[in-house]
């Protein structure tokens, strides 16, 4: 058994499409749209075969979480880039670009060398080895 897909609601879908194809070389597949329902998708593709649906329609309200904040439920995705150094280079990529850093790249407890940031709607992402 294994994850099929993970989906996220948004309300700017070009704009997170872009993000992650920029900055995670993601592979977009074709817009999906259902003008009836006033849905639209991508399915974006990731080298490890991970797949990540972004859906959108008018109607779903805006989440009114802080996401700075911790809070219950899922709360990240965590890309693997290979290396401390990779790590390191993604970091310096998100300060010089103005994307919203949350940490900057610390080994943690567990044993991980990570860092924190937020994509464009407030999703936090961890970038790691």
């Amino acid at each position: 058994m294994h994850i099929e897909h993970v989906a996220l609601w948004t309300h700017q879908l070009e704009s997170l499409r872009h993000f992650y194809q920029h900055y995670f070389a993601a592979q977009a597949g074709a817009r999906y749209d259902n003008p009836a329902k006033g849905f639209s998708s991508y399915f974006l593709r990731f080298a490890s075969g991970a797949r990540l649906e972004l859906m959108s329609r008018a109607d779903v309200p805006e989440v009114v979480t802080d996401p700075v904040r911790q809070r219950t439920g899922f709360i990240h995705l965590a890309f693997a880039v290979g290396s401390a150094a990779e790590v390191d280079a993604f970091y310096a990529l998100a300060c010089r670009d103005g994307l919203k850093v949350l940490e900057a790249p610390r080994h943690t407890g567990d044993g991980y060398y990570e860092m924190t940031l937020l994509d464009p709607d407030g999703n936090r992402l961890e970038v790691t080895i």
